[in-house]
C-alpha cells in the first residue's frame, strides 16, 4: 500500500500540498482526480522521487517497484519489440548472466528464475500489448525513430504495462490513443493485479477501472471508495449536507442576533445578551463543499439552417497525391446529424474530416457540398499553430478588424477569456485554456458543420460536461473524433467507422463497437488471475443441494461482514485527523485494512465457487451431443 502523511509542498507562492494525507489500499486501482493545475502530476513527481516535498512523509512496501512513463518519447534504432521487452529489467539481466555463465549450479538458479517469472512467455505478452496499443506485427519489428512522437508515447506505456510494476503511475494515459486504444487499455487496467493510481479526465475509465478515488481539492487529498460515479455521488450528497447545515448555522446566527440587538440595552437581560454574544462569536459558519466556478463553452448555432443534405459524397476517393487513402464513399449529411467517427488511427479518420470540410477535394467522384455552406475545424494539432505572443483579445481583434474593441472582447469572453485574462499571453495559457480558445474560433462564423477531433485531450472532466452541453444545444451538424467515449454516447447519434480503405455506417452502438474492438486485438494480454482454475460444467460433481445452500449463505455472510468492517476502518482512514493526532494507530489501521481485504477477496471467491456450484447442481448435468 501507500501511505502519504503530511505531506506539504509549494510552487512558488501558490501551495499545492497543505498538510495533505491519504493511505491507499493494497492492490487498489485509484483514479486521481482534480482541477487542472491543482497539483496532480506534481505528486506523482513527489513520489517517484524526482522532486522533494516541503515536508511529509511518502511511504512505500519495501523493495516496491515503481512504474511511470517518462514525459520524454523513446527513440533511436532499437526495435519496438525489443523495446518493451527491455522494461522487465530483471530478465535482461538474468538473460544476460545466463549467456556469461559457466557454473552448472549457477545456470540452473538463473534458468529456475527465468521460470518464476515465466520469461518464456515474455515475447507473446509484449507483443500482445503492443497490439492492443494499436501495433500490429510488422510495426513491432520497425525502429523507434521510424514512428511520430505520439506514437512512440504508446510504445512507452506498452513498456511500463509490460514491467508489471507494484504500484502503476499513470497520468492521462489515453491522450495518445484512439478509442480502440482506449477500450484496450481500459480493459487491462480492470484486471490489473497490483496497485495503480491513474490521473484521468475520462469518466468511463475511470468507472470502469477504478476501485477508489483519489480527490485533490484545496491543497488537501480525500479517498472514496469506489469509481468516479460514486465519488460524484458522495461529493453530491456532502455537498447537499453542507448547505443544509450551513442554513441550520446562519438561522441560529441570526436567532443569537436578534436577541442581542433586543436586549442588549435591558439590564434585566445584559447579562444572556453577553453571554450570546460570546456564543455567537465561537459559532463558525459552516464550511461549505463547493467545487471551483467552471465556465460554459458556447458553440453559436447558424442563423439560418441549409436544406439537407449539406454534404454528399457519390463513389468519392481522397487521398494525398497519387496515393489513395479512402475510396468508394457514398455517404450523405444532414443539416442536424450527429456523427462519431470511429476507426483506429491511420485508418484515415483525419483524410475523411478534411474531405467533408472541404480542406480536400476528391480524386475520384464527387463530393457535393451546400452553397452556403460553412465549416468549423477543431484538431489538436491546431494547438502549435496559435501564436504565442498574442493575447486572446488580439486574436479575435484580428477577426473582426471593424468592430469596436468592446466587441472583441465580448467574443474572446464567451470563450472564458474576460477581465485580465483576455490580456493574457497565450503562451502562459493551461492546455484547457488554449482549447477553449481553439473551440471559440472554430465556432466563431456559427458554421453549418462543426468537426471536432479529439477536442477532450486538455479538458477537465467537468469542461467535458459543458462541452456536452454546449454540442447539445448546437443546432448545426457535428462530426466527432474522439477516444473519450462518455462524450460519444452523450453526442452521437450515429456512428461511420473509418477502416480498411473505406467509410461505412455501423449498425450497433458503441457497446458492439466495443466488443468488435476488442476481439480484434487477438492475443490475449491480460494479467493471469490469481483464482483457482474450476472444473468444467459438465465434470462438476453431483453434491447435496441443501448442503450448497448452507455454504452459500454462510459465504455471502461472510462478505458482508468484511465489507462492513472496511466500510468502517476507511471512515476512519478518510479522516484527515486520523493521520494527524495518532500517525502510529492509522499506521495499524491502514495495515488491517490491507489484512482485511485479502479476507473479503477470498470470501468473494468462495461466494462465487459456491454460488456457481450451487447453479450447476440445479440445472443438473449438461447433455450435449445430437
Amino acid at each position: 500500500m501507500i501511505t502519504i502523511e503530511a505531506l506539504t509542498y509549494r510552487l512558488g507562492e501558490r501551495i499545492l500540498f497543505d498538510k495533505a494525507s491519504v493511505a491507499l489500499p493494497q492492490r487498489a486501482r485509484a483514479g486521481f482526480v482534480g482541477r487542472n493545475g491543482a497539483g496532480k502530476t506534481t505528486l506523482f513527481r513527489i513520489i517517484a522521487g524526482e522532486i522533494a516535498a516541503e515536508s511529509g512523509v511518502i511511504s512505500l512496501p519495501p523493495r516496491a517497484r515503481l512504474g511511470r512513463v517518462e514525459q520524454e518519447a523513446p527513440g533511436g534504432p532499437e526495435l519496438l519489440i525489443d523495446f518493451v521487452l527491455a522494461a522487465d529489467r530483471e530478465r535482461a539481466r538474468l538473460l544476460a548472466r545466463a549467456e556469461e555463465a559457466s557454473d552448472p549450479d549457477e545456470i540452473g538458479e538463473i534458468h529456475a528464475r527465468l521460470s518464476d517469472i515465466e520469461a518464456h512467455a515474455a515475447p507473446a505478452r509484449a507483443a500482445a500489448i503492443l497490439d492492443g496499443l494499436g501495433f500490429d506485427a510488422e510495426a513491432q519489428r520497425r525502429p523507434l525513430a521510424e514512428f511520430s512522437g505520439g506514437w512512440r508515447m504508446r510504445v512507452a506505456l506498452a513498456a511500463v504495462l509490460f514491467s508489471r510494476p507494484d504500484l502503476l503511475l499513470l497520468d492521462e494515459p489515453t491522450n495518445y490513443l484512439d478509442l480502440e486504444g482506449t477500450l484496450w487499455l481500459v480493459d487491462y487496467l480492470s484486471r490489473y493485479p497490483s496497485s495503480a493510481i491513474v490521473i484521468s479526465h475520462d469518466r468511463d475509465l475511470l468507472d470502469a477501472v477504478a476501485t477508489h478515488i483519489i480527490h485533490l481539492d484545496r491543497a488537501g487529498l480525500s479517498l472514496y471508495r469506489g469509481n468516479y460515479s460514486a465519488f460524484e455521488k458522495q461529493r453530491r450528497e456532502a455537498q447537499a449536507l453542507a448547505a443544509k447545515a450551513g442554513k441550520k448555522d446562519e438561522a441560529r446566527r441570526k436567532s443569537l442576533q436578534a436577541f442581542v440587538d433586543r436586549f442588549r440595552a435591558k439590564a434585566t437581560k445584559a447579562r444572556q445578551a453577553q453571554s450570546r454574544l460570546k456564543l455567537l462569536a465561537k459559532l463558525e459558519p459552516a464550511e461549505p463543499i463547493v467545487d471551483a466556478e467552471v465556465l460554459p463553452i458556447e458553440l453559436p448555432s447558424p442563423e439560418r439552417p441549409l436544406s439537407p443534405p449539406i454534404v454528399a459524397l457519390e463513389n468519392a476517393s481522397v487521398g494525398y497525391g497519387e496515393r489513395v487513402v479512402l475510396s468508394r464513399l457514398t455517404l450523405s449529411l444532414s443539416e442536424d446529424d450527429r456523427i462519431g467517427l470511429l476507426g483506429a488511427n491511420g485508418n484515415g479518420k483525419t483524410t475523411f474530416a478534411k474531405l467533408l470540410a472541404g480542406r480536400l477535394e476528391p480524386s475520384a467522384g464527387k463530393a457535393v457540398r451546400a452553397a452556403k455552406l460553412t465549416v468549423g475545424f477543431f484538431a489538436q494539432h491546431q494547438l502549435d499553430d496559435l501564436d504565442l505572443d498574442a493575447t486572446p483579445y488580439e486574436v479575435f481583434a484580428r477577426l473582426m478588424p471593424s468592430a469596436s474593441q468592446a466587441k472583441a472582447r465580448a467574443a474572446a469572453a464567451r470563450c472564458g477569456f474576460s477581465g485580465a485574462r483576455a490580456d493574457t499571453r497565450i503562451e502562459r495559457l493551461s492546455g484547457g485554456e488554449k482549447a477553449r480558445l481553439l473551440l471559440g474560433l472554430a465556432s466563431f462564423e456559427a458554421p453549418h458543420l462543426l468537426i471536432l477531433d479529439e477536442p477532450t485531450n486538455h479538458l477537465d472532466i467537468d469542461s467535458r460536461a459543458a462541452l456536452i452541453e454546449a454540442i447539445n444545444q448546437y443546432e448545426g451538424a457535428v462530426v466527432l473524433v474522439s477516444h473519450d467515449r462518455h462524450l460519444l454516447e452523450a453526442c452521437a447519434d450515429r456512428l461511420w467507422v473509418v477502416g480498411n480503405g473505406g467509410v461505412r455506417v455501423f449498425d450497433g452502438d458503441l457497446d458492439d463497437y466495443a466488443r468488435q474492438a476488442l476481439a480484434r486485438t487477438g492475443a490475449d494480454a491480460r494479467e493471469p488471475s490469481s483464482a483457482a482454475p474450476r472444473r468444467a460444467q459438465g465434470q462438476e460433481p453431483r453434491a447435496d443441494l441443501g448442503a450448497l445452500r448452507r455454504r452459500l449463505a454462510a459465504a455471502e455472510e461472510k462478505v458482508q461482514k468484511l465489507s462492513a468492517l472496511i466500510a468502517r476502518v476507511d471512515a476512519k482512514l478518510a479522516h484527515p485527523e486520523t493521520f494527524a493526532k495518532n500517525p502510529k494507530e492509522a499506521a495499524q489501521l491502514a495495515a488491517q485494512r490491507s489484512e482485511l481485504a485479502d479476507a473479503l477477496a477470498a470470501a468473494e471467491e468462495q461466494w462465487l465457487e459456491a454460488a456457481e456450484r450451487h447453479e450447476i447442481q440445479q440445472k443438473g448435468p449438461l447433455i450435449t451431443g445430437a
